[in-house]
């Protein structure tokens, strides 16, 4: 080999030039030669099985080294027999081919005690467009009675929803449990009573059903309101550094409402560890299943931010909500014009996270609806929806 052979020159000329002198016919072993073997073998073997470690690394140079991330991760943990039954239907959805519909539409399911108040504004905002959309109402209080053709008769089996608690989880995946009976519906709109849309339904349909993406509000809050919710009871399945915060107004791809149906793991994480008044903590499931969650199984699946507008730049409790004199041109202009997402964290620092809104490799305006709105805005509302081609 050309590296043993300069290996060997290298050696020879060492000898020569410390004026040792070479018998040429010694018998027995030479120390010269077995060192000369012995550097031989090792090259041969780096050459063979290229060193991982940093140290050989920096003394070989070997190009295996140039991407570490590459090798297999060895697992910290045994998984339990649950969890790999969960990976394997988890991953099963994930990989499998969406199925193509002839004729693809959006779900819009409506989240609502009672009645909807801006049930006319959607009315007006469907007009034209049968058969591109479906509608699913969950009413948690009262059975909302309807006057828009496109409401009457979509009300589903409904049961009761308190705030924060496991209730309003179950009341979404009630929802998308209906919605997915459609195998025409290709994305999952979650939407409040006191939502209104802020496009066209052409806009709005385009936006959703051309992305393969779902927009699922998702980010690190480091704050008491954010990862100070976190309990170790739901390790070891959920571990700190996953745990996520998220408005609740989501749209998902099919894929994703899927998942969301055949997940039964995590979904008990959250049922029995999230929940308010747990170990002196206020844990809110509505706000951290789904982004957690996804944010596990399917990081790049998801946009980080709703699509839903809702302002909590006051930093309260409750968002900021819109009375009469509030509804401008001026508004729904700035709310519509944004293109970048912003979170806020609940910590000593109140960071303020942007997150820019890309659609298919291109920034866009992030939202198609918003909150909050009171009933008493539906007129002005709707003049405005009249008289705007984007709005």
């Amino acid at each position: 080999m050309k590296t043993s052979r300069a290996w060997r020159v290298g050696i020879k000329d060492f000898l020569m030039m410390s004026g040792i002198r070479q018998r040429p016919h010694l018998k027995g072993p030479n120390w010269v030669i077995i060192l000369v073997c012995l550097v031989s073998i090792s090259l041969i073997g780096v050459y063979l099985y290229p060193p991982r470690n940093s140290a050989a690394c920096y003394i070989f140079f070997s190009s295996s080294c140039s991407e570490p991330e590459n090798t297999p991760a060895v697992p910290s943990r045994e998984l339990t027999d649950e969890e790999n039954a969960a990976h394997v239907v988890i991953t099963e959805i994930l990989k499998s081919t969406p199925v193509n519909s002839n004729n693809p539409k959006v779900a819009f399911m409506f989240l609502t005690p009672g009645r909807l108040p801006f049930e006319m504004l959607w009315d007006k905002f469907f007009q034209g467009h049968d058969g591109r959309f479906t509608v699913y109402v969950h009413a948690s209080r009262e059975q909302a009675v309807h006057t828009s053709p496109h409401f009457i008769g979509r009300n589903i089996r409904s049961d009761k929803v308190d705030w924060g608690k496991i209730s309003m989880v179950d009341a979404e995946r009630r929802l998308l449990m209906n919605a997915l009976q459609d195998p025409d519906n290709q994305q999952f709109v979650l939407l409040s009573d006191s939502c209104v849309p802020l496009h066209h339904f052409d806009f709005v349909y385009n936006y959703l059903i051309f992305t393969n993406v779902s927009f699922i509000d998702c980010y690190d809050d480091p704050g008491p309101h954010g990862g100070g919710r976190y309990s170790e009871h739901m390790l070891p399945e959920v571990e700190y550094k996953d745990f996520r915060k998220g408005s609740q107004w989501f749209t998902m791809t099919r894929r994703h409402a899927l998942l969301i149906m055949a997940d039964s793991l995590y979904y008990k994480k959250f049922r029995l560890y999230c929940r308010p008044g747990m170990e002196g903590k206020n844990c809110y499931a509505d706000e951290h299943y789904f982004p957690t969650l996804l944010h596990m199984v399917d990081p790049n699946g998801i946009a980080n931010w709703s699509v839903t507008y809702v302002d909590w730049s006051e930093r309260k409790w409750h968002p900021r909500s819109y009375k009469p004199p509030d509804i401008t041109s001026k508004l729904l202009r700035n709310i519509t014009g944004y293109e970048v997402s912003l979170h806020f964290t609940s910590d000593e620092k109140k960071t303020v996270l942007k997150t820019p809104c890309i659609w298919n490799g291109m920034q866009r305006p992030c939202f198609l609806f918003a909150r909050k709105f009171y009933p008493e805005t539906l007129d002005n509302l709707m003049q405005l929806f009249s008289n705007s081609t984007a709005f």
